[in-house]
């Protein structure tokens, strides 16, 4: 038995969430493999379903990512860290800003760079428009789907993922961004259910860009007549490199070859910028990159809630763009999330946020300007309408755009290694990922875990792109962004409850009982702080030292003729001392017994006091004027007097003041 044991595959899979997953998986795939045309159309059917009739929830639903962010920057939840307080950075600022923003546009700036810029540009929508109009308006929707917006649907999961990861110290799982409201059930069912969505969508995900995107790698390589044709054949040996380089990168870890071939794509990409610039219309592209970016800012606000309900003509546009472009950003978030949660531990919210938001919408609005906005002027100046007139052909669009610059061949060859590595570094993280997802978060998974969703990955792709059953799981995995738009506002309101609660634990002073304490009395305050009371406790402490107190203190005033009452009350039992006023507000300070819920950590913890059930019992005051109360369980009779006549002191002080006759008076009745 023992021997076996030693040959049994180690495993760190979390079979709750793998096999589920799995099945799912491997039948959604070979339903579209066999039957692409029906599954195709039956499911996009309800994308069309979900796109016209339901729009509005996509809208609403990335507005309040944008709003929610912006409104954290500013906070005072903004200096929180993403774990301990004396957290640091793991990742240079360089090598943290490479790797977010590989995994999270990567491909998708070769693959639209120059084509959505022309597509808008060209599109028969707005060909009533000027030619200046059109190009300026190219520029403004690309910038659109391409900026803030999309950065607020990866920061609102990472930021979400990374705070209950490191700062509640729970496992690196969207599970546990629900743990305010479902506190250990995240650990059970509900929290697999979770886990099942993510892994799904982050595999549909990869696999529909794998697939695609080795379409256009081996447009490019028949470009530079290093392939003959974009035979299967082929596109089985590209698929086969890329995973293989991959799985090495992940095998080997973040640290070293996920971060280092993110290092050396940004750079690829910024040489091959920086050419276009100089090369390009230089003059153009910098004075439309200052007016792109002011129209951006100017129109922000219109264009995040405009629906196109009043330009019905408009409306399939917006469907086939903004709509499609919001479910896509949303079903990669998970995906995305865990990548940037995962690299960004011992940043401050703010800093995460800023970082997220601005630095890659920045660079992506660099991207496609450079690209867009140089096609769009050489469609209009050299290529006589050339470049628009397969604006459909996203795959050759590139390579065709680079025949009005100088160095084709290298130029070429430069852009077919960078979608390579783009290729390489969103597989390699999205393998980390869903590795991660299927472990709960394990820190221990053996290699052939890697090695296996790798694999996975590669062959699926290839089975549904020879079977023309990719666009299927693409429509699938847009229409799975619905519902986890809902659960994304989830994760915004178990956040904001999580920072408040952290905020009021840093920033709890000592109790109000303890502000006269001294060394006096030291061994019945320690007893009475590892005691905890239960409610006839409680009700004998009114009535043994706070009235009392009270009716001591009642003697005094009658010296300085100041009539006060002390009033006993049931259900809740409290006790109450009371001086009448005519002109003014009457004072008041009462004590009243108060249930209190004790955590179960507190409870189950073996060195600390004994506790009998989760409620207990406190004296807490009140007054006339409705300010929160606070516990006197540590007063010794004394003590209550002195805070009683703070208390008045306070009361009389106030209503000297002309001021603050409004709440202090009655207000005559008109």
């Amino acid at each position: 038995m023992s021997k076996f044991n030693s040959i049994k595959p180690r495993t760190t899979f979390n079979k709750g969430i793998v096999l589920p997953s799995l099945f799912f998986i491997l039948f959604v795939s070979l339903v579209s493999s066999f039957f692409p045309d029906i599954s195709d159309q039956s499911l996009e059917t309800v994308k069309q379903f979900l796109f016209v009739n339901l729009n509005w929830v996509y809208v609403w639903a990335v507005t309040i990512f944008v709003l929610f962010l912006i409104f954290l920057v500013f906070s005072k939840y903004g200096s929180i860290k993403l774990g301990a307080n004396d957290t640091k950075p793991e990742y240079s600022f360089f090598s943290w800003v490479s790797m977010l923003f590989a995994a999270g546009m990567g491909i998708g700036l070769m693959y639209f760079s120059v084509s959505e810029p022309i597509s808008h540009y060209s599109d028969s929508v707005y060909m009533m428009n000027s030619s200046v109009q059109r190009a300026k308006d190219a520029q403004l929707y690309t910038f659109f789907h391409w900026g803030i917006h999309a950065w607020a649907i990866y920061g609102v999961v990472g930021l979400s993922l990374a705070y209950f990861t490191y700062r509640y110290k729970l496992p690196l799982s969207l599970r546990s961004c629900f743990y305010p409201m479902l506190k250990e059930k995240i650990n059970g069912t509900a929290g697999n259910i979770i886990d099942m969505f993510a892994l799904c969508s982050t595999f549909f995900g990869i696999t529909t860009t794998l697939g695609f995107g080795v379409v256009q790698l081996n447009a490019g390589l028949v470009h530079l007549g290093i392939l003959h044709s974009d035979e299967f054949i082929y596109q089985i040996g590209i698929v086969a490199i890329i995973m293989a380089i991959s799985i090495l990168s992940a095998t080997s870890g973040v640290n070293k070859g996920v971060k280092f071939l993110s290092q050396v794509n940004i750079v690829g990409a910024v040489l091959l910028m920086l050419f276009v610039v100089v090369f390009g219309p230089t003059v153009f592209l910098f004075g439309s990159f200052s007016e792109g970016l002011g129209y951006y800012i100017n129109e922000f606000f219109s264009l995040t809630f405009n629906t196109h309900a009043f330009e019905p003509e408009t409306l399939p546009w917006y469907f086939n763009w903004t709509i499609l472009y919001w479910a896509w950003w949303i079903s990669w978030a998970p995906y995305v999330g865990l990548f940037i949660a995962r690299i960004s531990k011992g940043r401050t919210i703010r800093e995460f946020i800023g970082a997220v938001l601005i630095i890659p919408s920045l660079f992506n609005f660099m991207w496609m300007t450079v690209f867009g906005n140089s096609a769009i002027w050489f469609d209009q100046n050299e290529a006589s309408g050339a470049l628009s007139a397969i604006a459909s052909e996203a795959d050759a669009l590139m390579f065709k755009f680079f025949e009005y610059l100088p160095a084709q061949v290298i130029t070429n060859t430069l852009v077919v290694l960078i979608i390579f590595i783009f290729f390489v570094t969103s597989a390699d993280s999205g393998i980390f990922v869903m590795d991660s997802i299927s472990t709960n978060n394990s820190s221990r998974s053996p290699k052939w875990q890697l090695v296996f969703w790798g694999a996975l990955l590669g062959v699926l792709a290839l089975v549904l792109l020879n079977a023309g059953g990719l666009q299927s799981l693409q429509t699938m995995t847009l229409i799975t962004a619905l519902p986890f738009a809902v659960i994304m506002l989830l994760f915004c309101y178990n956040l904001e409850k999580g920072l408040i609660i952290d905020n009021a634990y840093y920033q709890r002073g000592f109790s109000h009982s303890t502000d006269s304490w001294s060394g006096d009395f030291w061994k019945e305050r320690l007893q009475r702080i590892v005691s905890y009371k239960d409610q006839k406790a409680i009700e004998l402490f009114l009535k043994e030292v706070v009235q009392p107190a009270f009716n001591e203190l009642t003697e005094e005033l009658k010296k300085q003729n100041i009539i006060a009452e002390v009033s006993v009350f049931e259900r809740p039992h409290r006790v109450e001392l009371l001086i009448g006023h005519d002109a003014i507000n009457n004072f008041k300070y009462g004590v009243r017994t108060q249930p209190k819920n004790i955590s179960d950590f507190l409870i189950n913890e073996e060195n600390a006091p004994d506790i009998d059930s989760n409620k207990i019992f406190i004296p807490q005051t009140y007054f006339g004027d409705d300010r929160r109360g606070y516990d006197i369980q540590y007063y010794t009779k004394t003590e209550i007097i002195s805070d009683v006549l703070k208390q008045y002191e306070r009361f009389l002080s106030l209503s000297e003041e002309t001021k603050n006759e409004i709440f202090i008076g009655t207000p005559p009745m008109m």
